[in-house]
Parts: structure tokens; sequence; C-alpha cells
């Protein structure tokens, strides 16, 4: 297997992959990162047996940023390990320019390794906005990336965004591994869905551990606001039929009298569960666990139905806000996140966080894609699903 765990909570790559890291040429290869999580970056390093390159980023009192590569990275391959945190917009100007001052410097190919890949969760349409994945996507590739890896993309579909490669890895079996070994009784959990939004993933934990799956319906979603726009107001009411319409065909046309009919308002029902918790291990999943509030309010509905235990699932941990504090005053007994997202303070301030290490799952995509070898072991027993 890729993974070996050494005790809770970590992650520690088989006795073969040293020989594996050694096979990479360290004379073409330079790994470089930026402010956002130097810890990673660094772990990534020491897998592959190698240190980071020189590169300074640093901001100046006008609060632009400032990129100094030491080393040459003329004909290199350049890894930039930058992952988004709170601070999203300086992460991706960060980003950005050193891959445009690799771009400058004559760099063969430069792959930006976004574990946490910003504003993934404005990648639809909403009412006058804009898709910003798009357009962040759209930067990353002027700027000089020539490939992607990211991790748990809040939508697969952003990957159509990028007119380069990217690969979107999994951090499933990390969590899938955890929940086996560190649970105890697991096989007396049920998998929940805190809204139907994440029941696919859900289901797929629950085929792969072969549980029982629980989803919550009629949790309420932030209101969008009114604007006094014109949006809401009504059509003219004017009679649709076509006059110059032949007799026939206006009997089978149904016309209303009102002009353009209104979309129902929707009214979501209270919460309720559709499945049985009672008495069991409830294990919630999800990409991203950023504002808690919805996470709190799912743990006592459950707690109310009778669930014995609360665990939360999730592949990044930004944890924003009073986050830590809202977790530790719950019902929830244990959130396990990865450390896609540096979130050290956060677990000083709330004991119930662990934390699960992937670099080694970094560090075998970068070795892969450097020699040129193929990635589907990485992605293998992957479902539409996941």
């Amino acid at each position: 297997m890729l993974l070996q765990r050494n005790k809770l909570g970590s992650v520690r790559p088989p006795k073969r992959c040293r020989s594996d890291m050694d096979n990479i040429s360290t004379s073409d290869i330079v790994i470089i990162n930026g402010n956002s999580h130097p810890d990673l970056a660094n772990s990534v390093a020491e897998r592959m047996g190698l240190k980071n390159g020189g590169c300074s980023v640093f901001h100046k009192s006008n609060r632009e940023t400032i990129v100094e590569i030491s080393d040459s990275v003329r004909g290199k391959d350049i890894y930039i390990i930058q992952t988004g945190t709170k601070d999203a917009n300086n992460n991706i100007m960060e980003l950005l320019i050193m891959a445009y001052a690799c771009k400058t410097s004559s760099a063969r190919s430069i792959v930006g390794v976004i574990p946490y890949l910003p504003y993934s969760k404005q990648c639809k349409m909403r009412k006058r906005g804009c898709i910003v994945s798009k357009l962040l996507a759209k930067m990353m590739c002027t700027s000089g990336l020539t490939h992607i890896i990211t991790m748990d993309l809040h939508q697969k579909e952003i990957q159509g965004f990028f007119d380069i490669p990217v690969d979107n890895l999994r951090a499933s079996p990390f969590l899938l591994q955890y929940i086996q070994e560190s649970i105890p009784d697991y096989r007396n959990s049920v998998i929940v869905a805190r809204n139907p939004g994440v029941a696919k993933k859900a289901n797929s934990y629950a085929e792969r551990l072969r549980l029982g799956l629980a989803v919550i319906h009629g949790e309420q979603k932030e209101a969008e606001s009114d604007e006094v726009d014109g949006r809401y107001s009504p059509p003219p009411t004017r009679n649709s039929t076509p006059q110059h319409a032949p007799s026939s065909s206006r009997q089978r046309t149904t016309s209303v009298s009102v002009g353009v009919p209104e979309h129902p308002v929707k009214v979501k029902p209270p919460l309720t569960i559709v499945g049985d918790v009672n008495g069991r291990i409830a294990i919630m999943v999800d990409d991203l666990i950023d504002d808690v509030q919805a996470f709190v309010a799912a743990a006592e509905m459950l707690k109310d139905n009778g669930a014995c235990k609360i665990y939360v699932l999730a592949t990044h941990g930004l944890l924003s806000s009073d986050a830590p504090r809202l977790l530790e005053e719950s019902v929830i007994d244990e959130i396990v996140v990865t450390n896609t997202i540096p979130h050290e303070v956060q677990k000083l301030q709330c004991n119930k966080i662990k934390t699960i290490d992937i670099s080694i799952l970094i560090a075998e995509a970068i070795r892969r894609i450097h020699n040129k070898e193929s990635m589907s072991y990485l992605f293998r027993n992957v479902t539409l699903e996941d």
C-alpha cells in the first residue's frame, strides 16, 4: 500500500518509498514555496530527499509582494507549493509572482502545487456576480504555470476552467484509514451528509466502509440579498397566444393570462434526518469545514436523535473566525482534517481537532509527474461520486 500509519493522526511512507524517491534526479528539480504553508513544503521536500530552493517572498511597506529567487532555475522543473489560507488574496499574488519570476527566468516547466485552491466555492454564477474560479484559472495560466496539482476541489468541473493539466488528488484514502484504525467500533457507525449536496461524497464513504448512510434535509442556506433593482418586477399582462396561428394549433396551445408565470417560493422544511442514527456513531464528511454553525446545528440534531458519538471529517480545515470556540463548546467529539491548510493556532484553541499528514501523497504525485510516470495509481478505485 502507498500509506502506512505509525501513530494517531500521522502517516509515514512505506520502507520502499525512500528508494522510489531516490530515483529523482535532483539536478533539474527545484521546490520553492510562499508564505502560506512552509511546514507542508518542508515536509514534502524532506520526503523526497530534497531541500527547498532559495526563494524569499516578502511584502514592502506599501504591501506590494516581492519575490527573490537566489538559485538558478534555467532549464529546470519548478514545483511551487502554495496553498490557500484565510489570507487568500496574498496567497494568490505570491503564487502568480513566483510563477512569473520562474517563467521569465527560463524555467523548463512550472508546476503549481495548490492543495486547497482559493475561491473554489465561487464556481457558479450567482445573480449578477461572476465565476471567480474561471478568472483565477486564467490568471494562473497567464502567469506561466504549466501544470496544477490540487486536492479535493469543491467541484470537479473546475478543472475545465484551466487550459493546462490539472491533477485533482483525493484525501479519502487517508480519512478512510483514520476511520478504520482510530474510531473504536467503527462498524457501528453511520456516514452522515449534513445536506443533500454532500450525499454523493457520503455515499462513496459508506460504500467503501460497508456502512449505512443518513442525510440531513432542510438546512437553511444563507439568504441572498434582496435588492430593489427591477429583478422582481412582473412583466406586463398580455395574451401570449399568437393570433395568426391556425385554429387547430391554438386549440392545442395552453396560454396564461398573467404573462410570465412567477417561480414558486422555496420553503425549506424543518431539519429532518433521513436514516437511523439511534445508538450509533455518526460520521459527517465534507470537503471543507470553515464556518461551523451548520456542522454544530447538524451535530445537535444527531445527538437529539440518539447518536452516541459524533465525528466530523473534512479534507480542508479552514476554520475561520470563532470556529475553534464553537467546536470546543459543541457536542461534536472529534474533528479530523488534513494539513492542506495550516491550523496550528486553531488546534491550540480546540482540543478536538486532529490532523492527518498528506505530504506523502503530494510527494508521490510530484515524483510521478517529474519521472513522467502514470498517475493512475493515485486515483485507483476512485468513482465519479468522489
